[in-house]
Formats: structure tokens, sequence, C-alpha cells
């Protein structure tokens, strides 16, 4: 297992370009500290890329929407809109795409959602709430924007790291313990960020 791990960290390293996020990893105009954010992204790429099972429901994939988030906007903006992504991407995803009448992809039926969005014509419900809501309980501000499930899932995520998290730091397991509290992190400003988002971005919209 130790060989594939660092069979698979050479083949990021040394960027392919094989995989999307190897060209952000090879660019020159992609900053040094970015790449480490990018480096995860890389590996994950090259399982998901040769397995079916792994096909993001979502255009572009998580993994591309990651890494590009975090090549534009860098490793903590960038991080916490790749965590809002990833707890969006559940079984729930269709449904609430076409309950907003959102776009989907003509050659593979994915459900199409850039970092980039066009706002909502909506001020009802506050984004600024939302995200007050989720700041307090993770998972809350989704809940009161109209994604319950996106809400449960978010507070789930949220506790299963944060508790792995904290069992890790009390159990001193000095790589796995900050490791998993950097992950948690990312989780619960995600979680204020997606709040923010669904307000402003994912409603219905109203004539």
């Amino acid at each position: 297992m130790r060989y594939i791990k660092l069979v698979i960290l050479f083949s990021c390293l040394t960027a392919q370009s094989k995989y999307p996020a190897d060209s952000l990893l090879k660019s020159n105009q992609t900053p040094l500290l970015y790449k480490f954010g990018l480096i995860p992204i890389s590996a994950w790429q090259r399982i998901s890329y040769n397995s079916n099972f792994f096909n993001c429901q979502f255009y572009p994939s998580c993994s591309n929407y990651g890494a590009h988030a975090i090549s534009e906007y860098g490793l903590i903006r960038g991080g916490v809109i790749a965590s809002d992504r990833v707890i969006r991407c559940n079984p729930f995803a269709i449904y609430y795409h076409i309950d907003t009448d959102r776009p989907f992809d003509e050659l593979e039926g994915r459900l199409i959602d850039p970092i980039a969005q066009t706002q909502s014509l909506t001020k009802d419900p506050s984004p600024f709430f939302a995200a007050l809501l989720s700041s307090i309980i993770p998972g809350s501000g989704r809940i009161y924007s109209g994604r319950f499930f996106d809400g449960l899932i978010g507070l789930w995520t949220f506790y299963l790291t944060s508790s792995s998290a904290y069992f890790a730091i009390k159990d001193e397991r000095t790589v796995a313990g900050p490791s998993l509290a950097i992950v948690a992190t990312y989780v619960y400003l995600g979680e204020i960020y997606g709040a923010w988002r669904t307000a402003k971005y994912y409603q219905r919209s109203r004539d």
C-alpha cells in the first residue's frame, strides 16, 4: 500500500498532464503554494478517472471544480469553495437541480454547475442569515435556504470530521490529528459559504 501511495505521489509531482488537474500543476502560472492543494486532487483523479464507480454527476466534476477554485482563489478560499461542492454532490443533487431549473450538459447529461453563478432574482431567503445560521450549527443555513438534505449531509460531515479530529488529537496522533483538524475546519467554513451560496444562487426563479 505504501508503494502504491509513493507511485501516485511521484506521478502527481511530475505532472504528466494526463489528468485535468495535472495541467494546473505543471503550469508556471500556478503559484507553488497553490500546487500543494492541487496534489491531493491530482492523486484522486488518478483513481476516479480510471473507474466508472467514481463518475461525478456534476459538470465540471468536483475534482476539476476544486482544482480550478484553488488555482483561482488560493488554498483557503478555493478549498472552502471546493468543500461546499463536495457536500452538494450527493444523491439529492439532481432533485435540487431540476427544482431550481438548472441546466444539463447536452452530451453526458451531467448537472452544469460552474464556480461563477448568476445572482438569483429573489432576496428571500437572506444569504447573510443563512451563513450566520451555519456558523452556529453547520448545515442549518442550507436547511433554512430550502435544501434540507444538503443541510443534513453537511452537519453529518462536520460531525464526522470534527469528532475524528478530536479523538486523533486526544490520542496524540501527530499526523492524523492536525490533518483531520484542517479538514474539519474546511468543512465548517464550507458550510458557512455553502449556506450563503445556496440562499443567493440556488433558488427558484420568481416572476
